[in-house]
């Protein structure tokens, strides 16, 4: 199939690289012409603008950071709005309600729209076992199918459009605030003469276990934090719009909030485009 996908970064790097292996056609465009670089040397063709993706595709993917990048990849003047591919699936992490708007507008051209925000990292997105959770009409979701399973080990519908943001933002509630805990049992384990680098295998198969522990945990004890898996900037992004459909719906987000404040500090700190596992080298500062 002849597909187009925006946004060449952590995230969407890997996605492609996957489609061209399973032998599809992708024209690629993002904002640092820079990195289109290793998707071009295995295939992939270079566009102008992400109208042009949109001319050269049947179906748009889209990986860009928030609502307002989203927002104007899809309508800007060069947007996708005006080329002539048929889908759009957004694998963008953004507002609900931004979500439900751009498939309004979408839809309003003879557009359809996915919000199909995924979990796993970089580590799922180079094996393909991604979770996608996704929002849209039911015929739309089964013609990406065969697409987004190139990508993932679990491709499922969440309800109308939005529903796939929402499902995310209870994913990053989780992760989010699971980040700061094991930093926290690293550094106990650290202060206490435990080795902290094993403790991912100690816990392994228990209630602790997760594949935060397993991936971070480990980085956590061995202070290795590059290459980024994420970045504080994001997990903050992501959080921020939780607390704004839990504003909505009148639910309150402890502990999501109190991991937001570590985030938040992060980025006042600096270090907001460095992966959430440098969290376990906070000691006592203040917010």
């Amino acid at each position: 199939m002849k597909l187009g996908y925006i946004g060449i970064g952590l995230m969407g790097k890997p996605m492609v690289l996957r489609l061209l292996a399973a032998g599809h056609e992708v024209a690629v465009w993002n904002r640092s012409k820079d990195k289109l670089a290793p998707v071009v040397e295995k295939g992939a063709k270079a566009a102008a603008s992400p109208a042009e993706v949109a001319r050269a595709a049947e179906i748009v993917l889209m990986c860009v950071t928030d609502q307002k990048a989203a927002e104007e990849v899809l309508f800007s003047p060069e947007g996708v709005i005006h080329g002539t591919a048929s889908l759009v699936v957004d694998f963008s992490s953004i507002a609900p309600v931004s979500a439900r708007d751009f498939a309004k507008r979408l839809k309003a051209k003879g557009i359809g729209m996915i919000d199909a925000p995924v979990s796993g990292g970089v580590p799922g997105a180079e094996k393909g076992t991604l979770a996608v959770m996704a929002g849209g009409d039911p015929a739309d979701i089964e013609r990406a199918r065969p697409i987004v399973m190139h990508l993932a080990q679990r491709f499922t519908r969440m309800g109308d459009a939005g529903a796939g943001q929402v499902t995310k933002l209870c994913n990053q509630i989780i992760v989010g605030s699971l980040f700061p805990v094991i930093a926290e049992a690293v550094r106990l384990a650290e202060a206490a003469g435990v080795d902290a680098k094993s403790l991912p295998a100690a816990l392994k198969g228990g209630f602790a276990d997760s594949l935060p522990l397993q991936i971070f945990g480990a980085r956590m004890a061995a202070r290795n934090f590059e290459p980024p898996l994420g970045t504080n900037r994001i997990m903050l992004k992501d959080l921020q719009n939780a607390a704004a459909v839990a504003d909505e719906y009148g639910v309150s987000l402890v502990m999501a909030q109190a991991a937001a404040d570590l985030y938040r500090l992060m980025e006042k700190q600096g270090r907001g485009e460095m992966d959430p596992a440098v969290l376990v080298d906070l000691r006592g500062e203040k917010t």
